[in-house]
C-alpha cells in the first residue's frame, strides 16, 4: 500500500494544475496562482515520501516529471497568454507557449543529467511557475508592477527571460531534503526561514525576493562547495 503514497501525492499535484487551466480559461485567472502553490507543497512532499518510506520508482520519476510539465510549464504560459492586453501587439502573447517549451526541456534535460542530484542547472519549474503566476499580486502590493500588466512588450521580454532562466547553464540549490537533519542542509533550512520571513512581511509581493534569496543563497552554496 505504502508505495502507491508518493504517486497519490504526484497526482494530487497534475489535479491541481488541471483546475488551474480549466479556472484560467473560464475567467479565474487568479486560481493560478492558488493551484501552483498547492501544487508545489505536493512536488516537494512525493520525492521526500518516496525517499523515506523506500518506494522510489522509475514510474514515479517519469510521473512527477509529466505532473510538473502540466502544473508548471502549461499552467503558467497560459496564465501569461490570457494577461496580455489586447491591441496592436496582442500576438505576442503567443510567446507565452515558449514558457510550456521551455519547461519541457528543463524538465527533460533533468531527468537524464546525473549531475542534478544536489543543485539543478537553471530555474526549477516550479519556482518559475510560482513567480509568474504571482504577478496579480505583486501589482497590488507594488504599484509599479502595474506597468507589467498593461505592457505587452515588458510581458513579452518577461516571455522570452523566462525561458532563458529555465535552460540556463547556471547551478541552483536543489530544495529536495533525503532527511531533516541539520547536517548537510544549513543552506537549505537558512533559505526556508528567510523566505517565510519575505513571505510574512511582503506577503505575494515578496515573492520575486525569494527568487533572488534562492539565486542568492545557491551562489554562497557553490561556494561553500568550492571552498571544501
Amino acid at each position: 500500500m505504502k508505495k502507491h503514497i508518493p504517486n497519490t501525492i504526484t497526482c494530487c499535484n497534475l489535479i491541481c494544475g488541471c483546475f488551474g487551466i480549466y479556472k484560467v480559461f473560464n475567467g479565474a485567472p487568479e486560481y493560478a496562482a492558488y493551484m501552483v502553490w498547492a501544487a508545489a507543497v505536493f512536488d516537494f512532499f512525493d520525492g521526500f515520501a518516496a525517499r523515506m518510506l523506500k518506494v522510489q520508482s522509475p514510474i514515479g520519476k517519469e510521473l512527477d516529471s509529466l505532473a510538473d510539465m502540466v502544473t508548471f510549464g502549461v499552467l503558467p504560459a497560459m496564465y501569461i497568454g490570457t494577461i496580455f492586453p489586447e491591441g496592436d501587439w496582442a500576438y505576442l502573447k503567443f510567446l507565452s507557449f515558449g514558457i510550456a517549451v521551455f519547461s519541457a526541456l528543463r524538465l527533460a534535460k533533468f531527468n537524464v543529467d546525473t549531475n542534478q542530484d544536489d543543485q539543478f542547472i537553471g530555474v526549477p519549474t516550479p519556482a518559475m511557475a510560482l513567480l509568474l503566476t504571482s504577478f496579480p499580486f505583486l501589482a497590488e502590493k507594488w504599484a509599479a508592477f502595474e506597468i507589467v500588466l498593461q505592457n505587452p512588450l515588458v510581458l513579452a521580454a518577461i516571455c522570452i527571460l523566462a525561458m532563458y532562466l529555465l535552460v540556463a547553464p547556471f547551478p541552483l540549490l536543489a530544495l529536495k531534503f533525503k532527511h531533516f537533519k541539520w547536517k548537510g542542509n544549513e543552506v537549505r533550512f537558512l533559505f526556508l526561514v528567510l523566505s517565510l520571513a519575505l513571505l510574512i512581511l511582503f506577503q505575494a509581493g515578496g515573492l520575486p525576493l525569494v527568487i533572488l534569496l534562492y539565486i542568492l543563497t545557491s551562489v554562497i552554496n557553490n561556494t561553500l562547495h568550492l571552498s571544501k
